[in-house]
């Protein structure tokens, strides 16, 4: 183990953030280039881009939840996360290759469906991410102790990874997207091989301080612990099913009583009481995370389709290339604010007021700037300022659910639980991409795209007022 490992330093931190900073910066690429090169370079419509994004939920479901629960109870490489750490690094670097070479790649195989190569490809980029997404996390939690160590490993996460994303933006609003997806290439697949092997992980991941049984989770708890998530299972395959069958329908009925569902099973799972046990893990406190935090990623996941809409309509003088570079230079501005504030600010903020609290006030602040968006998105400077106060939600978004999320479950079965936790970032993206998208393609005004955000993010921020913070008290600053 090496010496930065033993005292837990910054350096050590920076080196556990890596990998996950591979995935972000192909998560970067794909945000930044997959609907711009499917609308501009093959003329898909917004309805069959958000088709084209739905591969990565689907992928999500399966990656994420099959390679956690593989991975609490493995061991090959000197690791249980390395591997699939690496293997998805590798993976994620040949499809990010893949990518501007859709047209190429349907030459290649004869076959004239472009809309279908390009679902191949988004799902197996989604897939390689989601191999190695939910490890590059996990780790965090098996190396670090409870409590605010915690909450440093997953802030730094995205204070490291949020910078890379900076890099990301930036060569997307100076250079152009084709040069954006070669370095990702290149920074993707070193990231993910070469700082895994310099972090050692235990064998055992059972707390010796815990008293609390090993859980065992089969398929109809699992199914019982995603109850907050039913109503955008239910949807999802309604939605799913319409499309591959080709069903032309014109009301929004179903949408309404999904919607109906979903809000019900949430505020049932909001009002139930939280139960600890004695080393801290709660079941329903996990399935509050669940529920407050899907409706966030409902509305960033809107925001990350289909800004493009919104943008061709607001500034119908750019060109092709212009609306891709001002979709990047808005991304470069989100992603500064989300890589500086963790560190500097949400951690010692978190540390004092707590981080439910504090990740509370930063989703309120998004949903409002989502709400004012939609009001002054006539100009690039505005879109630009917005893209700022948004980063600072986005910043909360991606670090401190995690440390919150840990906290509830069994470190022996983290990768599960990471797994299922990121049930509710895939199953809200699929909704997003066959429903909101639905919407969007069909109304005239693209600015309705952020009144919807701003709902989804104002719904979240309420739920998380339903949810304890258990950080340990002797750790905050009184």
């Amino acid at each position: 183990m090496l010496a930065v490992q033993k005292n837990l330093s910054n350096g050590f931190y920076t080196l556990l953030s890596l990998p996950a900073s591979a995935m972000g910066f192909a998560l970067s690429v794909q945000i930044a280039a997959l609907s711009w090169i499917l609308t501009t370079q093959y003329g898909l419509d917004l309805h069959d881009v958000g088709f084209v994004w739905a591969a990565g939920p689907i992928a999500g479901i399966l990656g994420q939840v099959v390679v956690g629960a593989i991975s609490d109870n493995i061991w090959f490489w000197g690791g249980r996360r390395r591997p699939f750490i690496i293997i998805g690094g590798v993976l994620a670097s040949l499809s990010l290759l893949a990518l501007p070479n859709i047209g190429i790649i349907s030459a290649a195989l004869n076959i004239e469906a472009i809309l279908g190569i390009a679902v191949l490809i988004a799902l197996t980029l989604d897939l390689s991410i989601n191999i190695s997404f939910n490890p590059t996390r996990s780790i965090i939690a098996d190396v670090t102790p409870k409590g605010h160590e915690r909450t440093k490993g997953y802030t730094w996460m995205q204070t490291v990874s949020g910078s890379f994303g900076v890099l990301a933006y930036v060569i997307g609003t100076f250079w152009n997207n084709y040069a954006l997806i070669y370095v990702g290439v290149g920074l993707v697949l070193v990231m993910s091989i070469l700082p895994p092997l310099f972090v050692t992980e235990s064998r055992s991941l059972q707390q010796t301080e815990s008293a609390t049984p090993h859980p065992k989770l089969g398929f109809w708890n699992g199914c019982k612990v995603i109850e907050p998530l039913w109503g955008f299972i239910l949807y999802s395959v309604y939605a799913f099913t319409v499309k591959i069958a080709n069903i032309d329908i014109h009301h929004y009925w179903i949408e309404a009583i999904c919607l109906v569902i979903t809000l019900a099973l949430i505020l049932k799972t909001l009002i139930s009481k939280e139960v600890q046990n004695p080393d801290g893990t709660s079941e329903q406190g996990f399935k509050k995370v669940l529920a407050a935090h899907a409706f966030t990623w409902l509305g960033v996941q809107s925001m990350f389709i289909y800004i493009i809409g919104f943008i061709k309509q607001n500034l119908p003088e750019l060109t092709d290339n212009q609306t891709g570079q001002v979709i990047s230079a808005g991304f470069l501005i989100l992603s500064v604010v989300s890589a500086i504030l963790p560190a500097l600010l949400l951690e010692p903020l978190a540390k004092k007021l707590g981080r439910v609290k504090i990740h509370t006030y930063c989703i309120a602040s998004m949903s409002l700037a989502y709400f004012v968006l939609s009001q002054v998105g006539e100009s690039k400077l505005s879109i630009y300022i917005m893209m700022a106060f948004l980063g600072i939600g986005w910043a909360a978004t991606i670090s401190l659910p995690f440390a919150i999320m840990s906290q509830k479950v069994h470190a022996a079965k983290m990768g599960l639980f990471m797994g299922l936790f990121n049930l509710s970032v895939v199953l809200p993206q699929l909704v997003s991409s066959l429903g909101i998208g639905k919407y969007i393609n069909q109304v005239d005004n693209k600015d309705s795209l952020f009144v919807i955000c701003g709902v989804c993010l104002l719904i979240s921020a309420l739920a998380w007022l339903f949810i304890k913070d258990d950080l340990p008290q002797d750790l905050k600053i009184k």
